[in-house]
């Protein structure tokens, strides 16, 4: 799931997690191994948001994916595995305009 701008605020106040940007040089090898999302690190490892039913008109919300964990202590290795959902749900609220 690729997020907007505001989405990707919403998530990491939400998680506390930090946002890859577009232009990390690991986005090309991610894109091609996971598809096209918007990636975030903890400290824990690699997550991804996949879309869940929708809450209403004006909020979505996606459920945190696990998609790879930290292989050091370090945190500069990730190590790959099945996606696993984490039962975390980051709601979006509507920002009016």
């Amino acid at each position: 799931m690729k997020l907007t701008s505001e989405q990707v605020k919403q998530t990491v106040n939400q998680l506390g997690a930090q946002v890859l940007p577009d232009e990390h040089p690991a986005m090309p090898q991610l894109n091609s191994m996971f598809g096209e999302h918007t990636f975030f690190v903890d400290e824990m490892g690699l997550k991804v948001l996949e879309p869940t039913p929708s809450l209403g008109p004006d909020r979505q919300s996606g459920e945190v994916v696990s998609l790879a964990d930290w292989g050091d202590s370090d945190l500069t290795r990730l190590m790959a595995h099945e996606p696993e959902p984490t039962g975390v749900i980051v709601v979006f609220e509507h920002v009016r305009h």
